[in-house]
């Protein structure tokens, strides 16, 4: 620890002296090593510009040195500059064309531009000389998912695993290739045989169960995961999928206690707070729910789970001004999430805030067309105003989208005769009986008068005789 602190210190005052001489114009003169600490401490702490210029004094004392080379890339990429990377990790090949640091930085490089052929090119060109092969096959294999060539992908992941059993994202990333190919559980078999070749391989149990979790069989996943923790008692990543699979299966309690091991093996983390929170939430602990999605938030302020949980509490408590608030950050962090923005938008309107509760469903409503649930609610915003023909487009348009799902059908009928266009609501009626016939409960729930109720039972009861 004593010798940690001295670095640290001996780091500090680098960095004190190398700014003082930037700001009185006096560079000094620093071996390449002590350059590349430098700009590894600007990367450290994502102070790219700072980086950058260092990188450029350092090339004007060195400018045949391949590694201050490699590191204004790396800078340039970061800068999302990568042309210009590009150009700079062509020159440095050309003094060491053997050099596999540049040719992995060009292919991740190559990657961010998604030109994954040329990153498969440069990747391959690397595989000879790099040590550690696991991650060479690795990225090729991220490449050719990327192409949503899975065949190639799966082929250069089990190559990776060959080369390295703990390979994580490489097992991770098998598991949802062989899951897109409907190969995954044909695939248990090719898990089993690392546990066959050593039965005391935690991270082989683990990773059995993280495909038995993806083919739903959630009691085998934990089965799985409790092998890999009798093995490594301190296994956290176990822990927490053992915890995601008992509340697959509504365990709740049994989730919260793997949670907690979690955090007793990991320490503090916002995604394991944020869990915690949802755990407790199914439990209908809302305060429990609440003061954990704040813990997670504390940790990571643009964690747009915890912000969505802790609104989704606030509104089961009826707390829907409070909610607004939070489902709008939610929604911030997430922009692409349908059910964020469905939430906020149930919100905005229990507070009184119609238009900005119609402008949240429209985004509900393009994100996730298919959520029967969001053209109800929006629809009813305009039914209840007295604008029939705005509610009626509505359902429609949502049954252009979902042309068998009954309950729109229902609604347009309800909604239909409110506006006294009967024809019209019997024809849309007699469609919705067809679907699903049960469902005519939900249109007479619609109306609570006795006699519309009659009329309507009249109809349906007709249908349903001439249908026997």
């Amino acid at each position: 620890m004593g010798e940690n602190y001295k670095r640290r210190e001996e780091q500090k005052e680098l960095i004190r002296k190398f700014e003082e001489q930037l700001k009185n114009k006096s560079y000094g003169f620093y071996d390449i090593e002590t350059y590349e600490e430098i700009i590894d401490f600007y990367l450290d702490h994502g102070n790219y510009k700072k980086a950058l210029r260092t990188c450029n004094i350092a090339i004007e004392q060195y400018p045949f040195s391949t590694e201050i080379m490699l590191d204004k890339a790396q800078v340039l990429s970061n800068l999302e500059s990568f042309e210009e990377a590009l150009e700079i990790l062509e020159k440095a090949e050309q003094f060491q064309p053997n050099d596999y640091e540049i040719l992995l930085l060009k292919g991740h490089i190559f990657s961010m531009q998604s030109t994954f052929d040329d990153a498969i090119v440069a990747f391959e060109k690397a595989l000879p000389m790099v040590e550690d092969k696991d991650e060479c096959y690795y990225n090729i294999g991220l490449a050719y998912q990327n192409k949503s060539d899975y065949k190639s992908a799966i082929y250069h992941y089990k190559k990776a695993i060959e080369a390295n059993i703990n390979h994580e994202s490489a097992l991770y990333e098998l598991a949802y290739c062989l899951d897109v190919t409907g190969e995954l559980e044909s695939s248990l078999a090719y898990y089993q045989q690392f546990i066959d070749q050593d039965p005391y391989s935690y991270f082989a149990w683990y990773n059995l169960g993280i495909v038995f979790n993806k083919l739903e069989k959630y009691q085998d996943a934990i089965e799985a995961y409790e092998f890999a923790v009798v093995i490594e008692e301190d296994f956290a990543s176990a822990y927490y999928n053992m915890g995601n699979s008992y509340m697959h299966l509504k365990k709740y309690t049994k989730a919260l206690d793997a949670y907690r091991k979690t955090l007793d093996y990991e320490g503090p983390s916002a995604e394991v707070y944020c869990s915690m929170g949802s755990t407790y939430q199914k439990l209908n602990q809302l305060e429990l729910g609440i003061k954990y999605f704040r813990k997670a938030i504390k940790l990571d302020k643009m964690y747009g789970e915890a912000w969505f949980g802790l609104g989704l509490c606030l509104c089961k408590q009826e707390r829907f001004f409070e909610a607004v608030h939070f489902l709008s950050k939610a929604v911030k962090f997430a922009e692409q999430n349908a059910e964020y923005w469905q939430l906020l938008a149930e919100a905005e309107f229990k507070t009184g805030n119609v238009v900005s509760s119609l402008d949240a469903y429209q985004e509900a409503a393009v994100l996730n067309p298919e959520s029967a649930e969001t053209w109800l609610n929006w629809s009813f915003i305009y039914y209840e105003q007295g604008d029939y023909t705005r509610a009626v487009n509505i359902v429609n348009t949502g049954i252009e989208e979902m042309p068998v799902a009954a309950e729109l059908y229902y609604r347009a009928t309800a909604y239909l005769i409110s506006d006294g266009k009967y024809k019209e609501a019997f024809n849309l009626l007699e469609q919705a009986l067809v679907l699903d016939f049960d469902k005519h409960e939900d249109l007479l729930e619609f109306f609570p008068k006795l006699e519309t109720q009659k009329a309507l039972f009249k109809i349906i009861d007709q249908y349903r005789q001439s249908n026997l």
